[in-house]
């Protein structure tokens, strides 16, 4: 027969009381860790708001990298140019020698117009990039803006309904007009404008021709 001992006697053995307290030490316990923790999530949001406002670019976006436009170099010629024909005039010397990627492959003394407009001098010149591509150029000057305009406006009228016009200016000064207007033959144009004394008249390709006028410096 084996002897059993009273169950008061066994090492697990607890009074009401005993386990009333434990349940609640338990509960304590339970109840201070949920504490730790909220303190410590509040913490670390006061933490990342400090440094937010005291730490310089935390939690700051980056700046975007500003755009980069890239600009293709302009046209640059590769044919010679033809020289001036001996004792150039100041006018003559005054046109330049190279526009855009083309270059002066003739020039010729325009007789017929001094003749018939009363121009001190004029001249004719082809600008080539020896490939075929040209713009055919008439200057002329004359002795006074008068005399300049009335010619100016005989060729805008014989030219036909301008697509683009405007003022020709030097700085802030207003010194002519200039304007746009078809060609003869399919694809090209004409841009005729003055410049104080001087007259200018360019023909050719469309884009070209136009492209021409806005780099030539006179």
């Amino acid at each position: 027969m084996v002897d059993q001992k009273p169950g008061y006697l066994s090492p697990g053995f607890r009074t009401p009381g005993d386990k009333v307290h434990q349940k609640k030490n338990r509960a304590a316990v339970v109840r201070r860790r949920r504490l730790l923790l909220v303190g410590a999530a509040v913490a670390i949001v006061a933490v990342a708001l400090v440094t937010a406002l005291v730490w310089p670019g935390f939690a700051r976006q980056a700046d975007p990298l500003p755009e980069v436009t890239v600009t293709a170099p302009p046209p640059t010629p590769t044919a010679e140019a033809e020289p001036l024909p001996e004792g150039p005039t100041e006018f003559l010397t005054s046109l330049p020698e190279t526009v855009l990627q083309l270059v002066r492959l003739d020039v010729a003394e325009d007789g017929d117009r001094v003749d018939e407009t009363g121009a001190v001098e004029a001249w004719t010149v082809v600008y080539g990039d020896g490939s075929g591509t040209q713009v055919d150029l008439a200057a002329g000057q004359w002795a006074d803006d008068d005399a300049a305009s009335e010619v100016h406006d005989v060729l805008l009228q014989a030219a036909g309904e301008p697509t683009i016009s405007g003022d020709v200016t030097v700085g802030d000064e207003v010194v002519g007009t200039y304007a746009v207007t078809p060609g003869g033959t399919a694809g090209t144009s004409v841009v005729t404008w003055r410049n104080g004394t001087a007259v200018f008249r360019a023909t050719g390709p469309d884009q070209l021709v136009q492209d021409f006028y806005e780099s030539f410096p006179m």
